[in-house]
C-alpha cells in the first residue's frame, strides 16, 4: 500500500509499504477514505519530537471503511463507515472508566513525554505520533490497523460526507475540550493564542457556546482575517503589537482581562532570541511565550486552557503570577471518545461546520507538498485533507 513516511526533518515521502495485518483479536483493518494533516504533525515533520524513526507512517486524523475485523470485534462490522479517535484507548481501564481516555493505562508501554522517572507508564498510545506514544503506524495511508476496535471506531451516518465528520478524529474535539476546560459559556470573554486548525475549532466552539468576546492572536494575516470573518474574533497580530496580552486587557471590561485564555500553539511558539538559544542548547524543552501571554491576558480567578503540545522543561514560567492571580490550569491530550456523541449531534443539527476551514484538497500521492504548504503557510493554507 501507499503511505506517507518519515525520512528526516522536513523530508516525508509517499512510499510503498507492507499492508497492515490483524495482530490482536480486537483489531480491525480500515481502508482510509480521508485523512488530514494536523498542526501537531508539523512538530514531527520539523524533527522536534524525539523517537521518530525512519519509515514511520504519520497521520492521526483519518476515517474510512472497515475492511477486515478480528475474531473478538463486536462493535463494528466489515463495511461499516467509521471515524477513528487519534487517541488509542481500551475503554475499560481505571482512566477510561472516568472518560479520561487520553490517560488510558493499557495501550502505551512507554512514558510519553514525562521526564519524572518516578511516574508510572502514562498516557494512551496515539496513531502516527512517534515511539514515545506507542509507535503505532498512522492513517496517512491507504490502509491502517486499528487496535481496541470495540472501544475506538465510531460509526458515522451515511448522509454525512467525509469532510463534515473527518475532524471529529482530533481537531474538533480538541478545540471543544479546550473551551470546556476554559469554562467558556454564554457571555464569556476568551483569548485564543494560535489561529491554526485547533485555534479555529476553539473559536467555532466558543462562539457556539455563547462567548461574547473572542480574541485571537497569531502573526498570519490571512488566518486572522479568516477567523474574523468566520467566527467574529478580534484579531491581534503579534508582529504588529508589542504586547498582545496588554492589547487584550485594554479591550475587556474594567481592563481586568479575559475569563479564559487558550494556548493552541504549544512548545513551538515564537519566543525570544534567548529562548531560541536555550532550546538549541537543549537547556530549554519548550518555548513558554504563548503560555506566559495566556497568564498575562487572563483575569484574576480565570482559567488557562492548554491544548497545545508541550514537552520538557520551560524556564520563565511565571508561576508566581499564576499564583497571585489565583488561576486554574487545565491541559492535556483530548479525551476524544466521550465527546463524540455530543459533537456529532451538533454537526447534524448545523451548530458546527468544521469542514469550512479546509483550504486544500489533495491526493495522498501529493502529501509531501501538502506538508510543505502547511509548514510554510503558503497559498493561504489553513487545513489540508488527503484522499488515498
Amino acid at each position: 500500500m501507499r503511505a506517507l513516511t518519515y525520512h528526516g526533518s522536513h523530508d516525508v515521502r509517499v512510499d510503498n509499504v507492507p499492508d497492515p495485518i490483524i495482530q490482536e483479536p480486537d483489531d480491525i483493518i480500515l481502508r482510509v477514505t480521508a485523512t488530514a494533516i494536523c498542526g501537531s504533525d508539523l512538530h514531527l515533520y520539523r524533527g522536534k519530537i524525539p523517537q521518530v524513526k525512519h519509515g514511520d507512517v504519520f497521520g492521526h486524523e483519518f476515517m474510512g471503511i472497515v475492511e477486515e475485523v478480528g475474531s473478538a470485534v463486536t462493535a463494528v462490522s466489515k463495511g461499516d463507515r467509521v471515524i477513528v479517535p487519534f487517541v488509542i484507548a481500551c475503554g475499560s481501564c481505571f482512566f477510561c472508566d472516568m472518560n479520561l481516555h487520553a490517560a488510558c493505562e493499557t495501550t502505551n508501554n512507554g512514558r510519553g513525554a514525562i521526564l519524572n522517572k518516578k511516574q508510572i507508564p502514562s498516557g494512551a498510545a496515539l496513531f502516527g505520533y512517534s515511539h514515545l506514544y506507542g509507535g503505532m503506524p498512522g492513517g496517512q495511508a491507504e490502509l491502517v490497523r486499528v487496535p481496541k476496535a470495540n472501544a475506538g471506531p465510531f460509526k458515522i451516518p451515511d448522509e454525512l460526507d467525509d469532510e463534515r465528520v473527518l475532524f471529529l478524529t482530533d481537531i474538533l474535539p480538541t478545540g471543544y475540550q479546550a473551551v470546556i476546560n476554559g469554562g467558556v459559556k454564554e457571555g464569556s470573554s476568551v483569548a485564543i493564542y494560535g489561529a491554526g486548525p485547533v485555534g479555529l475549532m476553539a473559536a467555532a466552539c466558543a462562539r457556539m457556546l455563547g462567548a461574547r468576546q473572542i480574541f485571537m492572536v497569531d502573526n498570519q494575516p490571512y488566518r486572522l482575517e479568516y477567523a474574523r470573518a468566520t467566527y467574529g474574533v478580534v484579531p491581534i497580530n503579534f508582529d504588529k503589537v508589542d504586547d498582545p496580552a496588554e492589547a487584550i486587557i485594554e479591550q475587556t471590561d474594567g481592563h481586568r482581562g479575559v475569563d479564559a485564555a487558550i494556548d493552541a500553539v504549544g512548545f513551538e511558539a515564537k519566543g525570544s532570541a534567548t529562548e531560541t538559544l536555550l532550546t538549541q542548547l537543549k537547556l530549554e524543552g519548550s518555548s513558554g511565550k504563548a503560555l506566559r501571554q495566556c497568564i498575562a491576558a487572563v483575569r484574576r480567578g480565570g482559567m488557562v486552557s492548554v491544548p497545545g503540545v508541550y514537552a520538557g522543561f520551560i524556564h520563565g514560567f511565571l508561576f508566581g503570577d499564576a499564583f497571585d492571580k489565583g488561576l486554574t490550569f487545565k491541559m492535556g491530550q483530548t479525551h476524544v471518545h466521550g465527546l463524540l456523541p455530543d459533537l456529532l449531534e451538533r454537526i447534524q443539527g448545523g451548530e458546527l461546520q468544521p469542514e469550512i476551514i479546509i483550504s486544500h484538497r489533495m491526493n495522498l500521492s501529493d502529501a509531501a507538498e501538502g506538508y510543505r504548504l502547511f509548514d510554510k503557510q503558503e497559498d493561504d493554507c489553513r487545513k489540508v485533507i488527503l484522499r488515498p
